[in-house]
């Protein structure tokens, strides 16, 4: 056969075959095509959900589906007093003098606690004290400060041996000192904000800048207290005398805890309501300007002034639990007013102090706390603070009039709270500006409505208004929420 039949028949075969091969690619193409666009149709008809359920439209099983669906309802953190439990750090050479600390909050049939001291004390059988556990020997764990005391290690272990102890649904360890007061129903309110099945360590840092540059600002203060959500303090004591032998240089047992929950991974939940208070004098500048937050704890209450002055510390802070046991959550909130005419400056610490100023002074200047206490450091200066201070006024006309609380209670009928505040007897400097004096105002009457919910909104300060008086001697405020349209302008 001739070369040139042969490369004709070889042509025609392989055109014969290409056309074989892409008759059977059109034919599968179209089946696939065919098969898709039914399957397309079948469920954007079906996609009623009346008559196709949301398992078939996901193409997984009904079962698996309930398995692995969202939950239907938000997830409540409803914590409630008895999931709390108090560990309470003390020594037995200052137990007699600082016990009626904890006797001011501590509730006999309500409240879970257990005071950690390093040797056995003497209590009457009927004093209303939680119980009393002996902290375990820490001779085996290293301690190399120079300048610490090595208590630090049982101090630092206290919220492992209380979980040792078992308690039943518990959802938070709250850490305090024997000095330590707490206000129970905002503590129990702001855990409640939180998952408590997650790990959490909530608490604040000192007033002094040294101490936190010292230790760390990662770092909560025991004496103000702070909070470990029961998960994260069970996988605490599961490592922490390993963790306390890495840290045998460390000065104290607030640092050595922080440095053990740093290796957990899980940073400090700041909440500025715990007060460490580590300041000397008189609180009255760091109370009556609070931040806008609740109250939780006040600490080192031996190192300053009663809060009221002519009492014990402890009648004062019986004084304010009169307040607390009214409405808790509006403790110390400071709301400003100005009485225009006779150019006065308002401020209100519900249920504490209530204070007036010659002339009108802004809010941004208010909420800084006058500077009436020391630095804990006291060759520190005002710079020495780890917020923002201004100075007692200098000008004699604009030293404040005080009115301390003197009874507070809830009128039912009315459902409101009374509050009576009565001006300071001392002496006020001489001024020559020519305006109203405070000094004719004997007494204030503060009249404001409770709001146990105010923490569940966005933070804002309570507005006060001066409301008429039959008495010249008599001044009668209202505090309340403020208005949207409210500003505090001078």
């Amino acid at each position: 056969m001739p070369k040139h039949s042969l490369g004709l028949c070889h042509g025609n075969f392989m055109n014969f075959s290409f056309l074989i091969i892409s008759l059977i690619f059109i034919f599968l193409s179209s089946s696939l095509l065919l098969t898709n666009n039914d399957f397309f149709c079948s469920s954007t008809l079906s996609a009623d959900p009346h008559t196709v359920s949301e398992a078939e439209m996901n193409h997984e099983p009904s079962e698996k589906r309930k398995r692995t669906s969202p939950r239907s309802q938000p997830f409540r953190f409803d914590t409630q007093l008895k999931h709390v439990v108090f560990a309470i750090a003390a020594s037995s050479t200052q137990w007699q003098q600082r016990k009626h600390y904890i006797k001011q909050w501590w509730r006999p049939r309500s409240t879970r606690a257990v005071v950690w001291l390093d040797k056995p004390v003497r209590n009457s059988r009927n004093e209303a004290l939680p119980a009393i556990r002996i902290s375990r020997d820490t001779k085996r764990l290293h301690y190399s400060n120079p300048s610490g005391k090595r208590s630090a290690l049982s101090l630092s272990r206290i919220v492992s041996e209380t979980v040792r102890l078992k308690w039943r649904d518990v959802r938070w360890i709250v850490m305090g000192d024997d000095d330590t007061v707490f206000i129970l129903e905002n503590l129990v309110n702001l855990l409640a904000k939180y998952d408590h099945t997650q790990y959490y360590y909530i608490g604040s840092n000192s007033e002094s800048h040294a101490k936190n540059i010292r230790f760390s600002y990662q770092m909560a203060y025991g004496g103000g207290g702070f909070a470990i959500s029961y998960p994260l303090a069970i996988e605490l004591e599961k490592m922490q005398d390993r963790c306390l032998q890495r840290y045998s240089a460390l000065y104290g047992s607030d640092d050595r805890v922080q440095a053990c929950l740093a290796e957990i991974g899980v940073p400090l939940t700041r909440e500025p309501g715990f007060h460490q208070y580590d300041v000397y004098g008189n609180l009255l500048g760091l109370l009556a300007a609070h931040p806008v937050t609740p109250l939780i704890s006040l600490h080192n209450l031996d190192f300053v002034e009663p809060i009221f002055p002519g009492m014990s510390r402890s009648q004062a802070i019986q004084r304010l639990f009169q307040s607390v046991a009214v409405d808790a959550s509006s403790v110390l909130q400071q709301s400003i007013c100005y009485d225009r005419e006779r150019q006065w400056t308002i401020s209100v610490s519900w249920g504490y102090v209530v204070q007036i100023i010659r002339g009108l002074i802004s809010a941004r200047e208010l909420e800084m706390p006058s500077r009436t206490f020391l630095n804990w450091h006291k060759r520190a200066d005002y710079m020495g603070y780890a917020f923002n201070t201004r100075p007692v006024a200098k000008e004699p006309c604009q030293t404040p009039f005080i009115f301390y609380l003197k009874s507070v209670r809830y009128d039912k009928s009315k459902r409101r709270t009374i509050s009576v505040y009565v001006r300071q007897r001392a002496r006020y400097p001489r001024c020559r500006w020519k305006m109203s004096s405070p000094l004719t105002i004997d007494t204030i009457i503060v009249l404001k409505k409770q709001d146990p919910l105010r923490w569940q909104k966005s933070p804002r300060k309570d507005c006060c208004r001066i409301l008429p008086s039959k008495r010249k001697t008599v001044m009668y405020l209202s505090v309340d929420k403020c208005h949207d349209d409210l500003v505090l302008s001078v």
